[in-house]
């Protein structure tokens, strides 16, 4: 696994978030500026096989390529103890065609400031952050009180519009919690 070098203080609308050389669930390593060439961007969604709210999102994830041909779509599972084999097993039970990557020790989840999934990121091929939050209000889209968040970020960059709404508060399960590492029996 590959990582920077230098701490960043924060992440900055607009500049370039860290690069990451990550094995997907079969071994393969794959990074981030691999998933990009070719392509105008990337969604990188920080998810986990075991958190409730990414279930619900499995349908879209799965035909977001079908939408967006020009954009690279990569999941980062960085949950606490979450391991290549109980992801694929994940995977392979829910029908999940998207790439999925290991992050142990969560290494890329702490660069990228990101402590609950899911929780989206927009990029454009140079890495630079466009939008980053959640996909939506957690409403269903017949639901009349449903907003897209992540829809619109991506439209606005793929018309070339400056994205008008480049952050929302994401929400969903932690990555790591003290409930995560506790002894089994108290």
């Amino acid at each position: 696994m590959e990582l920077a070098t230098s701490p960043q203080k924060n992440q900055e609308i607009g500049a370039a978030v860290h690069d990451f050389v990550l094995q997907n669930v079969n071994g393969d390593e794959q990074s981030l500026s691999g998933f990009l060439s070719a392509k105008k961007g990337a969604v990188v969604i920080f998810w986990s096989g075991v958190c409730s709210h990414c279930v619900r999102y499995d349908g879209y994830l799965n035909s977001f390529g079908e939408r967006h041909p020009g954009l690279a779509l990569v999941a980062v599972a960085s949950r606490h103890g979450e391991t290549p084999e109980q992801i694929r097993k994940t995977a392979g039970e829910r029908g999940l065609v998207f790439p999925i990557l290991h992050d142990p020790g969560s290494v890329v989840a702490r660069q990228w400031f990101t402590q609950q999934t899911p929780r989206v990121f927009l990029v454009d091929s140079h890495r630079a952050l466009l939008y980053r939050g959640a996909i939506d209000n957690y409403k269903y889209p017949d639901d009349p009180l449903y907003v897209p968040h992540l829809e619109p970020a991506i439209d606005d960059f793929l018309t070339g519009r400056p994205v008008e709404r480049n952050e929302t508060a994401s929400f969903g399960c932690a990555i790591q919690s003290v409930y995560y590492i506790l002894p089994k029996t108290l």
